[in-house]
């Protein structure tokens, strides 16, 4: 190994322990797609990090953040130096700077490393080749931000892969080896907070086999899971936009209090979880944030919001797309109870309703809205146009469980024959808790640009269907079946509710981008392997029958 020598430090560090660590940073929040971008800083949606992004986010009332960085692609050496590139080493300490000056609790990790080199449950996995190179690489991470302050924490690999026993038990070991590389890189490594990690990430598999390092070791340490649960509710798949039943809200809790009853003495934080104003509907949004970020707080789990950049915070304008869910997390966390717009829970129901939304269709009369709320001990203080002009008392009314505003109201926004569209917004304040902005939407049925087409004309690439918004510029997801009457994903699916059947999975099998709904590409293969006539039904907001429009690939 070639010799480096240990910083010599200057400056104050004073010793936290792990849990006051995680409470300080309590919420925090997932820079991400940014230096974990493959291969480099801006290759994904995100321009390269500014230092005001940090004061977005503590206006945002975020207390802390999360580095993920991918170091890859930034190696300028083998083995057995694997020296990193001093470039990307300064890049990221200045954006750790970024961060830690502004006194925000920070965690740095090893990100997408973890499939791209050091996924050891590869048939082929060099174990001592893995090993090596994340010793270097935890050795130069050390020195290089060796001396800062406190406030930097350290975490060792985000999601290890695997899903065996002794897949966990080789992490278990390179775990020990991160602890190692710190301390041989001295400064003041060995006094560092850091975020321990079990196989996955994943609390089940953390749970189960997650052994703390046996090594002698200084550092105070936490552990750090994932939680993006349910998988279908979170990644939209299989056309579930419904959650806030008791059942989800008990599977939940569960998930979060086996993974606290399993280590009731260790400082826990949740390093990732979200539910995305892109895949989620607003209320089933709000419902589950508020519902997850109490129970991480009553299992004394701190949280840090994953931010991809199209999820939440649009970097370049300073804007959050979704102000109200930032909101209901800051609050949640502090125990302060929102009232949160209603809607279908129910699993089983054939049509979903939502009050985070007033749906008006063309070629209704206008009329008053009632929109259920919970209110949960609040009370209604004010309503305010997205203009800013106050609503009177003569535009709304409120009652025990809703809020229902007027005709005469509505009926500034919506006409019988008016154009589809987002036509306003109101932002209701209440006596404690979250502001919630609730849109506006005249909608009618979209209109395609095209219905049908060849199978074998659009092979090997995405699928790309022009369309005609009216309404809101979003599907809310696509039920695929064969011309002889069965579904072509996930089969299963028969025996969930009704607007669950038969349907397909976003990103995986299906998108949209401004103009466009998108059948990707592995699943027009799939298609193509059956050779059958493909029927698509889409289906938008608000989820009720004649709100769909058909495409088919013919064979």
């Amino acid at each position: 190994m070639r010799a480096r020598s240990a910083p010599a430090c200057t400056g104050t560090f004073e010793p936290i322990s792990a849990q006051d660590f995680v409470d300080a940073m309590n919420p925090a929040w997932n820079l991400g797609n940014t230096l974990d971008a493959v291969e480099d800083e801006g290759d994904w949606n995100n321009p390269p990090v500014q230092d005001y992004t940090f004061d977005d986010v503590i206006a945002a009332g975020f207390k802390g953040v999360r580095i993920p960085i991918t170091w890859a692609y930034h190696f300028v050496s083998e083995s057995p130096d694997w020296t990193v590139d001093p470039e990307w080493l300064q890049r990221v300490e200045d954006v750790v700077d970024m961060a830690v000056s502004r006194g925000l609790p920070t965690i740095v990790n090893v990100h997408h490393d973890s499939w791209i080199w050091a996924d050891v449950s590869l048939d082929d996995a060099h174990i001592d080749m893995i090993e090596e190179r994340f010793y270097q690489l935890w050795y130069q991470i050390g020195q290089k931000l060796g001396c800062k302050s406190q406030l930097l924490a350290f975490e060792p690999l985000n999601e290890p892969a695997g899903s065996t026993q002794e897949h966990a038990q080789e992490y278990n070991k390179m775990n020990e080896i991160f602890l190692k590389a710190l301390k041989d890189a001295g400064g003041l490594n060995s006094q560092r907070v850091v975020t321990l990690v079990g196989l996955n990430m994943d609390a089940g598999k953390t749970s189960q086999w997650f052994e703390p390092p046996t090594i002698n070791f200084t550092n105070p340490w936490a552990l750090q899971y994932h939680y993006y649960s349910p998988y279908d509710f979170i990644f939209s798949a299989w056309g579930k936009t419904i959650w806030g039943s008791d059942n989800d809200k008990t599977a939940l809790d569960t998930d979060l209090s086996i993974m606290r009853n399993n280590f009731t003495n260790i400082p826990l934080i949740i390093g990732e979880y979200a539910a995305s104003p892109v895949a989620t509907e607003t209320a089933a949004r709000w419902k589950w944030l508020d519902y997850f970020v109490r129970a991480a707080v009553k299992y004394n789990t701190p949280t840090v919001l994953w931010d991809n950049g199209n999820d939440f915070l649009d970097r370049s304008t300073h804007t959050w797309h979704d102000r109200s869910a930032i909101d209901i997390i800051t609050n949640a966390t502090a125990g302060i109870a929102n009232s949160l717009a209603d809607s279908t829970v129910d699993p089983n129901a054939d049509t979903q309703w939502t009050s985070a939304y007033v749906f008006h269709e063309v070629g209704d009369g206008v009329g008053e809205q009632s929109l259920p709320f919970i209110f949960n001990g609040n009370s209604v203080v004010s309503i305010f146009t997205i203009e800013g002009d106050e609503l009177l008392e003569d535009d709304y009314s409120i009652s025990d469980d809703s809020i229902t505003l007027s005709a005469e109201f509505l009926s500034q926004y919506f006409s019988t024959d008016g154009a589809p569209g987002v036509k306003g917004e109101v932002l209701v304040s209440f006596s404690a808790g979250a502001d919630l902005g609730i849109q506006i939407v005249q909608w009618d049925t979209p209109i395609l640009g095209t219905t049908s087409a060849s199978l074998f004309s659009v092979q090997g690439s995405d699928l790309y269907i022009p369309i005609e918004w009216a309404g809101l510029s979003k599907p809310a997801t696509v039920k695929i079946m064969r011309r002889d009457g069965t579904i072509v994903f996930d089969d299963w699916t028969q025996w969930l509710g009704p607007l669950q059947q038969g349907r397909a999975t976003y990103s995986n099998q299906w998108n949209w981008d401004d103009s466009n709904l998108i059948v990707a590409l592995s699943a027009i293969s799939t298609i193509a392997s059956t050779n059958q006539t493909t029927w698509f039904e889409w289906e938008f907001y608000p989820r009720v029958p004649g709100n769909t429009v058909n495409y088919t690939l013919n064979t």
